[in-house]
């Protein structure tokens, strides 16, 4: 589904990623754990194409297309979506009418959809115009139900969410990423093996993970990943030890990588 490879990303001249190496199969969702500042959004809204972040140096494969310098929208009808951290309110477009929008050309019940993630009453009003927190995640969450991408990015889903909210949040996002072809007509059973939608996550709490089966996670410090491993083992190592232990980790891995070069 995607595939990254050595990428660098600069922000305003300033590197950010510093080679990162990712990829997230069919049907496979990934999480990336990281302290704030270390790239983990960076690369999300580099993923989506967003100006301000200038690729210096590798590639972005998704479903076989290198998009790597693909402007947003060719990126969006492709099957990207993202919910961001932070989204925008825009002024003079009613949510209901975007929602529409993100269908890209399919007939759907936006006032059904809506009502699945208590927003019905919400559609007349200006997109995230005094929304509370949980109320702008549900707003995303609604225009990617419209849009059904192969691969959701998540920036924070639980950011400035209260618990109420989250197990909305929680299931609303499971029930995206557990979508399947229209062709498929597994079994329960076998549901995992036909998920045709892949998922990347960025979250600091994992909290998310209450509710989502996410399969392989990485730990992004200082625009580089380390730490490969099972997104729950993750998380309680972070809950015991902290970031610098990744640091560490990632220092030594650099040291190990000097120490085999050829000398020159």
């Amino acid at each position: 589904m995607l595939e990254i490879r050595d990428l660098h990303v600069s922000v305003h001249g300033t590197p950010v990623l510093k080679g990162i190496d990712l990829h997230v199969a069919p049907g496979e969702t990934f999480i990336l754990f990281g302290p704030n500042g270390s790239g983990k959004t960076t690369l999300l809204l580099s993923l989506m194409g967003f100006s301000g972040y200038e690729v210096t140096r590798g590639e972005i494969i998704f479903k076989g297309e290198d998009i790597t310098h693909a402007p947003m929208h060719e990126r969006a009808r492709l099957g990207l979506g993202m919910s961001f951290q932070r989204p925008p309110t825009i002024h003079g477009l009613a949510t209901g009418k975007l929602v529409e929008l993100c269908s890209r050309g399919r007939e759907v019940d936006v006032p059904a959809l809506a009502r699945r993630v208590h927003f019905d009453q919400f559609l007349a009003r200006d997109v995230n115009a005094g929304f509370s927190g949980g109320e702008l995640k549900r707003s995303e969450l609604l225009q990617l139900m419209a849009q059904r991408p192969d691969l959701l990015l998540f920036d924070e889903p639980e950011s400035g969410v209260d618990l109420e909210n989250m197990a909305l949040v929680g299931k609303t996002v499971r029930h995206l990423l557990d979508g399947m072809p229209d062709n498929c007509n597994a079994s329960l059973r076998q549901r995992a093996k036909c998920r045709s939608t892949s998922g990347l996550i960025i979250t600091h709490t994992g909290h998310i993970l209450e509710y989502v089966n996410a399969h392989r996670g990485q730990v992004m410090y200082n625009g580089k990943l380390c730490c490969e491993a099972r997104p729950r083992e993750i998380l309680d190592h972070i809950a015991l030890h902290g970031y610098q232990e990744c640091l560490r980790c990632l220092a030594s891995d650099m040291f190990g990588k000097i120490a085999e070069a050829p000398l020159s």
